[in-house]
């Protein structure tokens, strides 16, 4: 008979036949007999092992107590059964000692473990801990609302890469080789790109604007698209100024389109982002991309247009009543030759706004560098 322990093999107990009654014999047996107790009722883990152990030794019909009883008692010669009568008795006492021992040392056991697992249990019934998600921060909110307000125009979204070629961030946009915004005083060029053609020269965009030049390559008219992202400029950090923020620009393009349905367009949506009593105007500019150009101004969100508000002059718009927002126009012709656009058949506008810019007048910000600290005490206002 063998006994399995893991990977170990172990030959089992058997009772052996003495071949002498002396005392040092039965001691010997006896001996070896409790060691082998001992061992198997150490190994003894849980109720189906104590089972097998105590049926191994106490069955009735082929346990190792019935065993001895039949090949050390009733073998034994009759001057020495009494001697061997005492041992046996005295070896079931201690077999039913150890099982006994062996029952109580692995349900002790099992209680810890399952009171353990009950400690470390989760009960699904109990409300969970909810981990705080933040919120958007008030440069992507301000840019997701703009995005949404054009998205129930009719315009779909694109994005760009952040590093362009002057190509697409100049040439294509209609700027002239010696535009000042082609200088590094004002444009963010990637260092050793001085052997290269000026036309594919790497910078970081000046504006979104090439993703429009992007889109145009993709799509046939008609497109209306608004183009959301970071851009970069070489400008001194300052309470309005930043080397980093973000813009987003929309183009439309199709037939018969005039510049009544870019003052349209802008319109509505200046009153769905200031509220419906804003009023916008119309005053020329100039942008290389757009002819005619125009600046858009709407009325003082804080004075109402008034210029004055709280017994004094409105600083926000310094009395004038207005407050400058955005640049938009009708594409120039000269945009169309670089997209295979036929200028002759479509027109269509442009415009384009800075997030930061309307974020300030949205929720009262008074430095923009605010946007671009981490500060969690400032951010956490616009939860």
């Amino acid at each position: 008979m063998t006994i399995f322990r893991g990977s170990r093999c172990d030959v089992a107990y058997s009772v052996p036949k003495l071949a002498n009654y002396s005392a040092e014999a039965l001691e010997k047996a006896s001996s070896e007999l409790l060691a082998a107790l001992e061992k198997e009722g150490a190994a003894v883990a849980n109720e189906s092992d104590w089972k097998s152990f105590r049926d191994r030794w106490m069955a009735r019909k082929n346990g190792v107590l019935t065993q001895i009883n039949d090949i050390w008692l009733k073998a034994a010669p009759k001057d020495a059964k009494r001697e061997v009568g005492q041992r046996v008795n005295e070896l079931k006492k201690r077999v039913e000692g150890s099982v006994n021992k062996a029952e109580s040392v692995y349900k002790t056991s099992s209680s810890a473990t399952e009171k353990s697992l009950s400690s470390d249990r989760l009960d699904i019934t109990l409300p969970g801990i909810r981990r705080p998600l933040g919120a958007e921060h008030p440069i992507i909110k301000t840019m997701n609302e703009i995005v949404s307000v054009f998205r129930n125009l009719g315009y779909s979204v694109e994005e760009g890469p952040e590093i362009e070629t002057d190509y697409y961030n100049f040439e294509a946009l209609n700027f002239p080789p010696n535009h000042p915004a082609r200088d590094t005083q004002d444009t963010l060029f990637i260092a050793g790109q001085e052997s290269k053609p000026l036309r594919e020269r790497l910078l970081l965009r000046t504006h979104t604007s090439p993703v429009q030049i992007r889109s145009m390559e993709k799509m046939k008219p008609p497109l209306r698209v608004v183009c959301p992202g970071k851009v970069h400029r070489n400008d001194a950090p300052d309470a309005t100024h930043s080397p980093i923020f973000h813009q987003i620009e929309g183009l439309a393009v199709d037939t018969n389109i005039t510049i009544c349905d870019l003052k349209g367009t802008l319109d509505h949506a200046m009153k769905a982002l200031f509220g419906s009593s804003v009023k916008t105007r119309f005053y020329p500019s100039f942008f290389p991309f757009t002819e005619p150009s125009a600046d858009v101004q709407i009325s003082c969100i804080f004075c109402g247009g008034k210029g004055y508000r709280d017994g004094g002059r409105c600083p926000n718009c310094k009395g004038g009543g207005w407050i400058e927002l955005l640049g938009c126009g009708m594409v120039d012709p000269n945009v169309y030759a670089f997209v295979d656009y036929d200028s002759k058949k479509v027109s269509g506008f442009a415009f384009g706004m800075g997030v930061e810019r309307i974020a300030i007048l949205k929720y009262g910000v008074d430095d923009i560098q605010l946007f671009f600290q981490g500060d969690v005490r400032f951010l956490e206002q616009f939860g």
